[in-house]
């Protein structure tokens, strides 16, 4: 999509930390972390949210669950991490391409959500 911001990151066209890159997948620090250690990992392959990705997206979104742990590893998330997919308004999303937010350090993260 030629106007998405995740799109030209991945095609280069955007500066980014980028910490892996394969035919279908490109994960990078986020430019404003919320935790020590705090990344994202996309489909090149644009999609606005998991909400419409359709089963031809099966076989990248389990690819990037799968590196989503190698690379947590890799930036020494070694006692755990969050990962976070904002999928809509309601659920937070900011940016519409499709995006997993992988984020850790050394202390806990605390609650998943805050109860109403």
């Amino acid at each position: 999509m030629s106007g998405c911001i995740f799109c030209k990151i991945a095609a280069g066209e955007i500066p980014s930390k980028k910490i892996y890159e394969d035919e279908d997948i490109f994960a990078f620090h986020d430019i404003n972390p919320a935790r020590p250690v705090h990344f994202l990992m996309i489909p090149k392959r644009h999609v606005g949210s998991l909400y419409d990705a359709d089963a031809s997206y099966q076989a990248v979104l389990g690819k990037m669950l799968l590196k989503a742990a190698d690379l947590a590893r890799k930036q020494g998330l070694n006692e755990g991490f969050r990962t976070i997919v904002n999928t809509g308004r309601i659920g937070g999303q900011e940016v519409y391409h499709l995006h997993i937010h992988i984020m850790g350090g050394p202390e806990p993260v605390g609650p998943m959500v805050l109860r109403v």
